[in-house]
């Protein structure tokens, strides 16, 4: 055979300077990503960086935001923005960073809501913040004090009492529905487009009942507006000494948490997730970060990107059984 290959495979084949040649020619495409790698890891955080909370502001992912944002910007010595996209239970801000360029500098604060089996793998797992028991609260007119009056008042009145959530299939939400399987009871969901709107509702009586983050209601129970009941944690919160777990309350095995994470679009280099990941993580361990964090009921959470990988896996699963038994749509 005299094919040009053949020609190109025997000529000067025992030439060192050839094999110095190919050995170039076949590294190149490494060097140059590596190159990339190199000069974005350089050059980052060399802007503004952007947080997006896809709920409006006044919720937990919003709160978060912010605490966040102010550390890594004063760390970054570069501005730090939120920018709250809020719509379809998280899904319109979520879809927005995961369109997004993934340089690092578009980042997405995560929650419950806004990941599902159907856009999990369109981001990079950076950083959980905070995974905190939701804190149980009704209107104080309802004159409820305890789980077992709130059940009671449930079962004689199926389907009258109300509970507001940040949108369907957000934590707010889907904790309620496993607290009804699990006590037995009926109650009507209302959905908003975030936990702000919701627990406004909630302070003038529009709705009864929450099962909401406690960076939200925080000031609201230390005011005497709302009345917390319990949280629905498998323990106690380190922010709620005193409330009682609803397990311990009388609804035996229940125990949901609520959590909120820094997550980037899918191609984001490793480089750069692993730097915005150790400085989230030098913040979760900051004596004034997590004093911030914890009066507003919220407990920081640090992680390796794998670990919140892991956790979002299995997190994405267990919420996804109960919305397909009880066929509820997410977004």
């Amino acid at each position: 055979m005299n094919t040009p290959e053949c020609k190109l495979a025997t000529r000067g084949q025992d030439s060192p300077a050839r094999r110095r040649a190919v050995s170039a020619l076949l590294s190149l495409p490494w060097m140059l990503a590596l190159s990339r790698a190199q000069a974005q890891m350089g050059a980052f955080p060399g802007r503004t960086v952007t947080i997006v909370v896809p709920f409006p502001p006044g919720g937990g992912a919003d709160t978060l935001g912010r605490i966040l944002g102010v550390y890594l910007g004063n760390a970054w010595k570069t501005s730090v923005i939120v920018d709250n996209r809020a719509g379809a239970s998280g899904h319109i801000g979520a879809n927005f960073v995961s369109r997004a360029k993934p340089d690092g500098y578009t980042l997405l604060m995560s929650s419950t809501a806004s990941l599902d089996r159907k856009n999990v793998s369109q981001f990079a797992p950076i950083a959980l913040v905070s995974a905190s028991a939701y804190v149980i609260v009704v209107n104080v007119k309802l004159g409820v004090t305890n789980i077992g009056e709130l059940i009671a008042k449930a079962k004689g009145a199926p389907g009258r009492l109300t509970f507001g959530s940040s949108g369907a299939g957000a934590a707010s939400h889907l904790t309620v529905e496993l607290f009804k399987q699990a006590a037995g009871v009926d109650m009507m969901h209302v959905p908003y487009k975030g936990t702000g709107q919701a627990v406004t509702d909630l302070l003038s009586g529009t709705v009864d009942v929450m099962f909401a983050p406690g960076e939200t209601v925080m000031p609201y129970v230390q005011s005497g507006m709302l009345k917390a009941l319990a949280v629905t944690g498998a323990k106690r919160a380190e922010a709620f000494p005193d409330l009682p777990t609803v397990a311990e309350a009388g609804v035996p095995g229940y125990a949901a948490v609520g959590w909120f994470g820094l997550l980037a679009p899918a191609a984001t280099l490793p480089e750069v997730v692993a730097r915005i990941n150790a400085d989230v993580n030098a913040a979760l361990n900051d004596p004034g970060i997590v004093e911030k964090m914890r009066a507003h009921g919220a407990e920081p959470s640090p992680m390796t990107p794998d670990q919140f990988g892991r956790f979002i896996k299995d997190e994405v699963a267990k919420w996804a059984q109960l919305t397909d038994k009880l066929g509820i749509t997410l977004g």
